[in-house]
């Protein structure tokens, strides 16, 4: 095995996302910290998942509790 070929490498990491555009090493700490940001993320939902529910339903009853008809007084 020859070992990599860094500058070639570099040149083909691109990142193109609407108008953002990254290239060489930048899109490679950019793709790095995505990939890190979606393993947290899924640690969090792992550990909330046991009070998840409970959660959602609360949440769901505050914004009923926000939208209700009820008659707002007049200022």
């Amino acid at each position: 095995m020859a070992g990599f070929d860094i500058p070639r490498i570099l040149r083909a990491s691109s990142i193109r996302y609407g108008g953002l555009r990254v290239r060489g090493a930048p899109a490679i700490l950019l793709g790095a910290s995505a990939i890190v940001l979606a393993v947290g993320g899924m640690r969090v939902l792992v550990a909330a998942a046991p009070t998840l529910g409970d959660t959602l339903r609360e949440a769901a009853k505050l914004v009923e509790a926000v939208r209700s008809d009820r008659p707002r007084l007049k200022a």
